[in-house]
Parts: structure tokens; C-alpha cells; sequence
């Protein structure tokens, strides 16, 4: 079955491409949400609403705005980074046992195998080092636009201009 047949074929309800696309993009979606939730269990329970989601609005999908795994990813990141906001996650995380805090010591200088497992390794490197901190914080560490700004001790407004710049050098890149 081709892509977009198997788009439509999860459009129209059909279980059967909805355990096609849970087979192929599953450990990649898994992955993105351990990156920002950083525990197994909650990794596993968000892995599972991404895909009810996906599930329940593969009808919003549209090809025009963009590729089937971005859309998914976005979800995905979006679910993870609600799931470490809310009341529950951060109770949760009060008392952490010193391995999670190694874990994020060493994480948080492993920026270039981040980006290399994705395969985007050469076009980050070709992007200047406010962009690929603003990238990694954004993207790969699932900062929020106001965090990322206080992070970097920039204004908010300049994290989200420099958001949009680097996006569409990324977009440059891609395109040659």
C-alpha cells in the first residue's frame, strides 16, 4: 500500500493501516517523547494518547500542510510536553533519584548525537551557534519559546524571531 493510500485507508477508520502506521513510525515516535519526558512508563502511556489521537484526528491530516511523520511528530511532541506541564508530572518529579540527574548532565552535552540520529546532523552544523542552541532547546529539549529566552538570557520576542530564522534556513538548506 502506498503512503498516501494508507493515509486514507487510516482517514476512513480502516484498523488495519492504523496498525500499519503504529508498526512503522511507533519506536521513532517513542523515542522523541522519552527525549522530553525522560521516563519509561509515562513515555509508553503518552506513545499510547499520541496514537488515540492520531487515531481519532487522522481526519485533520491534509498533504498541503506538510509531511505524514511531521504531523505526527508534532503531535507526539506536543503530548509529551503537556504530559511534563501538568500537576501530576511535576509532583512526580520532585524527589528524582541522583541516576536522572546524571542522565540529564550527560543528555544535555550530547546535543550532536541527538541531531545525528534523526539524519539532520549536516544540515544543523551549517547553521550559526544562536540557531542550533535555540534549535536544541526548542525542538530537541522541548524548552518552552519563554524558557529558551530565559536560558539563553535573551528576550522572548528575539527567541521567537530567531525561532523563525533558523526554521527557514533549515527550510533553505533542505530545499537545495
Amino acid at each position: 500500500m502506498q503512503p498516501t493510500e494508507l493515509i486514507i485507508a487510516l482517514q476512513n477508520k480502516n484498523q488495519a493501516a492504523f496498525k500499519r502506521i503504529y508498526d512503522m513510525y511507533s519506536q521513532n515516535v517513542y523515542g522523541i517523547i522519552y527525549n522530553i519526558v525522560r521516563d519509561e512508563a509515562l513515555s509508553e502511556e503518552v506513545l499510547q494518547d499520541v496514537f488515540i489521537k492520531i487515531w481519532n484526528s487522522a481526519h485533520t491530516y491534509s498533504e498541503k500542510k506538510g509531511r505524514f511523520f511531521t504531523w505526527i511528530l508534532n503531535i507526539a511532541r506536543n503530548s509529551a510536553i503537556d504530559k511534563t506541564r501538568s500537576k501530576s508530572f511535576k509532583n512526580t518529579s520532585q524527589n528524582l533519584t541522583t541516576d536522572y540527574f546524571v542522565d540529564i548532565l550527560e543528555d544535555k552535552t550530547n546535543f550532536n548525537s541527538k541531531i545525528d540520529s534523526i539524519g539532520i546532523k549536516k544540515y544543523i552544523a551549517a547553521l550559526e551557534p544562536l540557531c542550533k542552541k535555540v534549535i536544541d532547546l526548542l525542538f530537541f529539549k522541548g524548552f518552552t519559546q519563554k524558557e529558551t529566552a530565559e536560558k539563553l538570557e535573551i528576550p522572548l520576542g528575539t527567541v521567537k524571531t530567531r525561532n523563525r530564522i533558523c526554521i527557514d534556513k533549515l527550510k533553505q538548506i533542505l530545499e537545495v
